[in-house]
């Protein structure tokens, strides 16, 4: 059997050698991330796309070199290359998507788990990341159906798997028969194609000329006669203006047509740690299902999402039997079955951080974070208003705000979006709406101060000046 070269056998970051090797090249990559930011100078690299592929092939080539150069070499320049790339979410600029920047402690969780390795497909793979998930995830369903019997959920990549499960929860409840999908088009893109992917007919659009779903238009729909179960796809916090429809008033209809229930609440379901804006939520616990994700208002590195439900037995459509992960007898003799945790097999912990997080700053302390991003979006918008020169769509619901140039037609908000991406200046998001095209702004920076948002405006006002 060859031997590796002792070189290659010190790289491994696992082991009781493993952080005495790691050690430096975390610092080789703390040291490229600083160089790299500073390379860039501001939210987003500046020249457009062409620009930056061209610096990445120049800092990338060789890609694949037939002698490697070494870890700290390799670090260094493909770190610093990197940053100098990426589009900086810390930065008070970068606000155009549900983008967040991630807490230093959750980051370095994320480290401990990359550097572990475990994957939570069978449980001696991945023993105690295992029991950590089922604690963490049953606490943060409490949150969510604080009134279930048995209250639980599953860890996924965000909105978009969770989703897909919410769809694939309620097709198998329906026991063969056609599943009718009623939703509003403010809702997520990823309703439909989940949809597509499950085999189910295409969603029923209810128009949402107001941003959110209207509780009337719902009834009638749900009155035309049909012998097909439903689930109705509600929204707390939509992707275009984080609006929340009225989930009351929505879940009573529900109940009137015996219809189900999911409730996309990707982006609002954090609300839920603060002490005031969680009355926003109310009707979010009368779900079957809750999509969730904490790597938007959460800030979480990505991915982490979750699926929550009132009562862990409605998981059970998702078990799935494969002998060299879940035998019988090992499930039998108390080893715990994790097949049906995922639609995936091999699954990285991505709960640990989020316990990491819940630990270290509590319910108050990421609630007080929601509080800020959410005021600072308010503040936003009265700075909008002030201005002659800008136009608000609505006041915010959670932190996001759209404005425009006042009386600005598409094309030209369009143009000016896409200039100050060029010039690397500021990260702006785009929403269309009824009334035209707007300006996107996604208040996720805990850290943000009015002067920034003065300065972001400032920005958008300058490139219209004639």
């Amino acid at each position: 059997m060859p031997v590796p070269a002792s070189g290659t056998a010190r790289l491994l970051a696992g082991g009781q050698s493993g952080p005495g090797v790691l050690r430096p090249m975390v610092d080789t990559v703390l040291d490229a991330l600083a160089h790299g930011a500073a390379d860039r100078g501001g939210p987003l690299p500046a020249g457009g796309p062409a620009a930056v592929a061209r610096r990445i092939r120049d800092a990338a080539r060789p890609l694949i070199p037939d002698e490697g150069e070494g870890p700290h070499h390799a670090l260094r320049g493909l770190v610093r290359a990197l940053a100098h790339g990426a589009a900086e979410p810390a930065d008070p600029r970068c606000t155009a998507h549900l983008h967040c920047p991630p807490l230093a402690v959750a980051t370095a969780a994320d480290l401990a788990v990359s550097a572990l390795n475990p994957s939570l497909d069978s449980w001696d793979q991945a023993p105690a990341a295992c029991a950590l998930e089922a604690l963490t995830c049953r606490a943060l369903a409490e949150l969510v159906h604080p009134h279930g019997p048995d209250p639980d959920a599953l860890v996924t990549t965000g909105g978009t798997e969770s989703n897909q499960l919410g769809l694939l929860l309620a097709r198998e409840a329906a026991q063969g028969a056609p599943l009718r999908i009623v939703r509003g088009a403010n809702g997520h893109h990823s309703v439909r194609r989940a949809a597509w992917l499950l085999g189910l007919p295409e969603p029923l659009t209810l128009p949402t000329p107001g941003g959110v779903l209207d509780p009337v238009a719902l009834h009638t729909a749900l009155d035309r006669p049909s012998d097909a179960p439903t689930l109705v796809v509600a929204t707390a916090g939509t992707t275009d203006t984080g609006a929340i429809d009225p989930l009351p008033e929505i879940a009573d209809v529900c109940d009137h047509h015996a219809a189900t229930l999911h409730i996309d609440a990707a982006y609002g379901a954090p609300l839920l740690f603060s002490d005031t804006l969680h009355k926003r939520l109310h009707g979010l616990d009368r779900a079957r299902t809750v999509a969730l994700d904490l790597h938007k208002l959460g800030w979480q590195p990505v991915a982490a999402g979750l699926l929550a439900v009132p009562d862990g037995s409605a998981l059970g459509a998702l078990a799935h039997h494969a002998d060299y992960l879940n035998a019988d007898d090992d499930t039998e003799a108390g080893l715990p079955d994790l097949l049906g945790r995922s639609l995936r097999t091999t699954r990285r912990p991505d709960i640990f951080k989020i316990a990491v997080t819940l630990r270290a700053l509590g319910r108050r302390g990421l609630g007080e974070l929601v509080d800020h991003v959410c005021a600072a979006a308010q503040h936003l918008a009265d700075l909008i208003e002030a201005r002659p020169g800008l136009e608000l769509y609505a006041r915010p619901t959670i932190s996001t705000v759209l404005f425009r140039p006042t009386g600005a037609p598409p094309a030209t908000v369009a143009a000016l979006r896409r200039r100050l991406l060029h010039h690397g200046a500021a990260v702006l998001g785009r929403a269309a709406t009824p009334e035209g095209l707007w300006l996107k702004a996604t208040v996720l920076n805990p850290h943000i101060q009015p002067g920034d948002l003065r300065g972001l405006l400032e920005l958008v006002e300058g490139d219209t000046t004639p």
